[in-house]
């Protein structure tokens, strides 16, 4: 993940802590990845910032299959995915970052049901460790940092490949009707103060996923094995043509800090501590 808000996978639970000291008063509801959530979010962060406590404004818009509550309604020693799951109420802080969260829970009933269920049955299987298994760590990841995307089969191997010249610029005429769907609100809380190294984990919707179905969709796409293979794929997320003007200018994809070429596993054999004793034949 980019540097800024990220995940500790050695913490129990789920949730990062916020490094931001901007609130929802700060949100520029004109950029072009908060296109399909500023309808609903804009009017609940107005109500934020007159002064209504954020749970508050956030349960009573009505817009979500769970309630939220203040985050001192967590009792301690409870897993946060647990107490959602049994309880259909999310511990909510004041800020961006759980303010992201709540309108994701309102855009995506279905697939954040899912996530919630899916770290709530490894919950149930495994208990909360310092460190999570590969369902859990998978499922968030993509809570945090999933950007979906439904690219042209060209435009996704050159995405895969980190051919960032190709995918951003050669093919850079798809992206006016490549469809893409924000949904991690970590990232949506980094990009309230954008910065070039904000990296999101991709998520492919196939072409014939109509937009009208994405959360059912999603949410059946969902599934543990999925997860555990983390079919992720990194991109600098304001290289998107069209989302940031500086990605206008001559050589901003040539920066190989941040659009970083793919690494190449080379496996090496490791030697024998005795060079007298050898593998068996």
């Amino acid at each position: 993940m980019a540097s800024g808000v990220g995940l500790n996978p050695n913490r129990p639970g789920h949730r990062c802590e916020a490094a931001s000291t901007l609130g929802v008063a700060d949100i520029d509801w004109s950029a072009p990845w908060l296109a399909e959530w500023r309808a609903v979010g804009e009017p609940i962060a107005q109500r934020v910032v007159a002064g209504c406590p954020q749970p508050l404004a956030l349960s009573e818009a009505g817009l979500a299959p769970v309630g939220f509550v203040p985050q001192a309604e967590l009792p301690e020693g409870q897993a946060y995915e647990d107490f959602i799951f049994a309880q259909g109420q999310v511990p909510t802080r004041e800020g961006l970052h759980d303010f992201f969260n709540a309108l994701c829970w309102m855009h995506f009933p279905l697939a954040k049901r899912q996530l919630n269920r899916l770290q709530a049955t490894e919950i149930a299987r495994q208990g909360v460790g310092q460190v999570r298994g590969p369902v859990r760590d998978a499922a968030t990841v993509f809570d945090e940092n999933a950007l979906l995307i439904q690219p042209s089969d060209a435009l996704w191997a050159a995405l895969t490949e980190h051919r960032w010249q190709d995918a951003l610029i050669g093919l850079r005429h798809e992206w006016a009707h490549t469809r893409l769907w924000a949904f991690g609100h970590a990232a949506l809380e980094k990009l309230v103060q954008p910065y070039k190294s904000i990296t999101v984990h991709l998520w492919r919707v196939p072409p014939d996923v109509a937009p009208t179905d994405i959360d059912a969709w999603l949410a059946q796409d969902l599934v543990a094995e999925k997860l555990a293979a983390k079919p992720f794929s990194p991109l600098p997320v304001l290289g998107v043509p069209g989302w940031w003007p500086q990605n206008t200018a001559p050589g901003f994809y040539d920066d190989a800090e941040v659009f970083r070429p793919r690494r190449v596993r080379v496996r090496t054999q490791k030697p024998y501590a005795n060079p007298e004793i050898l593998p068996a034949a």
